[in-house]
């Protein structure tokens, strides 16, 4: 089966590794142009699956767009069985998805029909979802609403972070993916169409998504700092200074202090919110490196009684 693998970041990376790895004929790896970094932007960092690609010998194609006619025929004339898209960041026009005679499959991490869209596994966390999962589908020209070819659920541990959710659900994505590909080989696997009225959305994060909502209870402030952990982060202000949290739990309190108030110790940072208070383990003042909480307070960057906003 010729494969045709599209991807950009490093949670796309299992997925490719575990079909090389069973020994599926991929015949080109389709991910996003380098990036300019550094000051004078005159440094190119290529996206980690192509560095995954290139490991392995396997053809790297890096149009700026996947709708360029010159790039199109390059697909056509690599004759794909199916292709594969993983995280790679563009939308894919009908003329492509067309292109593979098994079709275009994607590997999305929630529970489809539950959590379309840019950002499922943010949204499981901020959400309070207890389950989550790996969803297998055929691509069609609408955002995430393909029959289902495979699901594999999964248990949200209730402190777990968005980066460590991701982590864990490119590892499930990667096994369920080489399982349907196989059946698929073997027309073992029937496609079946979602049910739509059951759809729910996980749009792009925003700044706003990200601003920490001190006024909510301490459960609902807790999965948003956690949701959001390493990226984008959530954010608050301290005396008009955007400061981080991360690493946050649920915390006793009972006192009547306004949301957002500050109580700290030699060891720890407790911030109230309208119902509760969660301790933050982390915080990245602005400008600097993520930090323990606590040097931050020894450093005297908080202190007891002032406000974040």
């Amino acid at each position: 089966m010729r494969v045709v693998f599209f991807g950009t970041p490093e949670f796309a990376v299992p997925s490719l590794e575990a079909l090389l790895g069973e020994g599926f004929d991929v015949v080109a790896v389709v991910t996003q142009p380098d990036k300019p970094q550094g000051r004078s932007r005159s440094t190119a960092v290529p996206p980690p699956v192509k560095l995954a690609a290139e490991a392995e010998g396997v053809p790297v194609l890096q149009p700026a767009r996947p709708t360029e006619a010159e790039f199109v025929a390059q697909v056509r004339a690599l004759a794909p069985d199916v292709g594969v898209v993983v995280a790679y960041g563009h939308i894919l026009k009908p003329d492509l998805l067309a292109l593979p005679h098994r079709g275009m499959i994607n590997v999305h991490p929630s529970l489809l029909p539950e959590l379309r869209g840019a950002a499922p596994v943010e949204w499981a966390i901020l959400n309070g979802l207890e389950k989550t999962g790996v969803t297998i589908m055929l691509m069609d020209a609408e955002l995430d609403s393909g029959p289902i070819l495979h699901q594999i659920p999964h248990h949200i541990d209730p402190e777990v972070t968005g980066g460590e959710l991701s982590e864990h659900l490119s590892e499930m994505g990667a096994q369920a993916l080489v399982e349907a590909l196989a059946l698929l080989e073997t027309d073992g696997l029937k496609a079946r169409p979602q049910d739509h009225a059951r759809a729910s959305y996980a749009p792009k994060l925003t700044r706003e998504t990200a601003r920490i909502p001190w006024g909510e209870p301490a459960e609902r402030v807790a999965r948003v700092i956690r949701g959001l952990d390493p990226k984008p982060g959530a954010w608050t202000e301290l005396d008009g200074h955007e400061v981080k949290l991360f690493r946050a739990r649920v915390v006793e309190d009972r006192g009547d202090a306004p949301p957002g108030e500050a109580r700290t110790t030699d060891d720890e940072l407790r911030i109230t919110t309208g119902r509760g208070a969660v301790a933050v383990a982390e915080v990245q003042p602005a400008g600097r490196a993520r930090m323990p909480a606590a040097d931050w307070v020894r450093g005297r960057g908080v202190r007891t009684g002032q406000r974040f906003t």
